[in-house]
């Protein structure tokens, strides 16, 4: 019976992502959500079977795998003795497989990994920290950029992590990332072939920032931060500084009193705040300030397990501002943002903010919360002009737009409308434009107010649009 519901689960599944198959970034989430508030695209609670959708990525490799995690735990006769299969068959299979682990975690699944498979643990010095990523990487160097994926998020790769402690997972499928997560897990292995070099690998406040920040993803600004090389807490605090509706945090270790201040900061502008911390954080500094500050809009989470979250959540109630999700495998420490290797991304999208805002808000109910329920604009539609030229005609408009740019060189370009509900509108999507005069007529889909959001390698327009 468990069988068959578990390949049910599957097949629904598939159905799901086949309806999806365009969209390069997915959510992942292991306890209930709270669908009501979604804005066209549910979120999805998967647990019981993140070890599946992990085993399907790794089961697609075709050529490298190479896996950073802080700590594979196994037990005889759980789930993880599947993913141990998949990546032992993919190795047997010729995929070059490479992992780095923290050196100072027992990783008891790695026993029962392949011995050919070449490995490398973090240092175990006082002055390090941890290697405390969790991220995946699957064919980063293919000639078809559609096989290179990243999988990431908070989880640690455990039977009581899949199923049990609040987690969350992103998969991003795209060439540039996973060329950018190889590089940062090059620098730590110390070389890019398949044997580790520990005379070149770089951990921790050895490493250098390698540069690779901002990406265009399925038409989605994505940036990506490593710790401790980029500044990672600096991001956090300014992705928290850009709310102008609503923030929403859920994390594991809160020990940063400079993150917190930005929240207070941020609630004293009038910004709608609400947070989840775990028991794990109770004694420390942030903890206070926010049951201070937040009043009932603060839950410590005291459960079975842990509340093993790292996220941001920005104004995914004001689609006329920048809906943000900030995630990772990042603790908001200062030993996380000056010692351990960490990966953090935060990804601009409404879509994206509203499925985790589902999420937070069946995790902040179950914990016998209420949120307010927020709505509309901000008032001021936020404009960032890095392009030589810009022209939008007629606004208000009847049905069609005119746009044109003037660029000052050829890249990419994505232009799309979204309405005040958050959903969004693809009106063209990563379009190589070589002419860096750009001029284009789009129709608008019905009457009503837009944000026409327009994606370059140079900068980003959000502007007010009105269909009459």
């Amino acid at each position: 019976m468990q069988s068959l519901k578990k390949l049910m689960f599957v097949v629904c599944l598939f159905i799901s992502l086949t309806a999806a198959a365009d969209n390069k970034i997915k959510y992942y989430f292991n306890h209930p959500v709270d669908n009501s508030v979604s804005t066209g695209v549910n979120a999805l609670n998967i647990n019981g079977y993140i070890d599946d959708t992990l085993i399907a990525y790794i089961n697609r490799s075709k050529y490298t795998l190479d896996i950073a995690v802080y700590d594979f735990t196994s037990y005889s006769g759980a789930a993880l003795d599947n993913v141990i299969s998949a990546i032992n068959s993919a190795y047997t299979r010729g995929v070059k497989v490479r992992w780095i682990y923290n050196g100072s975690s027992s990783n008891t699944g790695l026993s029962t990994v392949n011995s050919g498979i070449n490995r490398l643990g973090s240092p175990t010095t006082s002055s390090y920290g941890i290697m405390h990523c969790k991220f995946m990487v699957v064919d980063a160097n293919s000639s078809d950029p559609s096989d290179a994926v990243v999988w990431t998020g908070s989880t640690n790769w455990s039977v009581a992590q899949f199923e049990t402690d609040y987690d969350n997972v992103v998969i991003f499928q795209d060439s540039a990332l996973a060329h950018a997560y190889r590089a940062e897990f090059n620098q730590m292995w110390g070389d890019t072939g398949i044997a580790p070099n520990t005379a070149t690998s770089k951990f921790g406040p050895n490493k250098v920032d390698l540069g690779r920040h901002n990406f265009t993803i399925d038409g989605k600004q994505v940036e990506l931060y490593f710790s401790p090389s980029d500044g990672t807490n600096t991001h956090i605090q300014s992705s928290i500084a850009t709310a102008n509706k609503d923030l929403y945090f859920g994390v594991y270790t809160f020990t940063d009193v400079n993150d917190a201040n930005a929240i207070v900061t941020a609630k004293s502008n009038g910004v709608y705040t609400a947070g989840i911390m775990d028991q794990y954080s109770a004694t420390y500094t942030p903890y206070s300030i926010m049951t201070s500050n937040l009043g009932s809009n603060f839950k410590e989470y005291t459960g079975t397990g842990l509340y093993h979250n790292k996220y941001l959540i920005v104004d995914p109630s004001d689609v006329c501002s920048d809906p943000l999700v900030l995630t990772g495998s990042h603790n908001w420490t200062t030993s996380a943002n000056t010692k351990n290797d960490e990966n953090t991304v935060i990804i601009h999208d409404a879509t994206a903010a509203n499925v985790y805002y589902q999420s937070f808000r069946g995790d902040f109910q179950a914990l016998g919360g209420t949120l307010s329920t927020i709505t509309g604009c901000a008032t001021a539609v936020p404009e960032v002009i890095s392009v030589t030229d810009f022209s939008l005609f007629p606004n208000p408009s009847q049905g069609v737009i005119n746009v044109g740019l003037k660029l000052t060189m050829p890249q990419m370009v994505s232009i799309s409308l979204i309405n005040i509900q958050g959903q969004e509108y693809k009106l063209m999507s990563n379009e190589w434009q070589s002419d860096m005069t750009f001029n284009r007529s789009f129709n608008i889909p019905a009457k009503g107010l837009y944000i026409l959001k327009i994606i370059t390698a140079e900068g980003n327009y959000n502007k007010q649009v009105v269909n009459e």
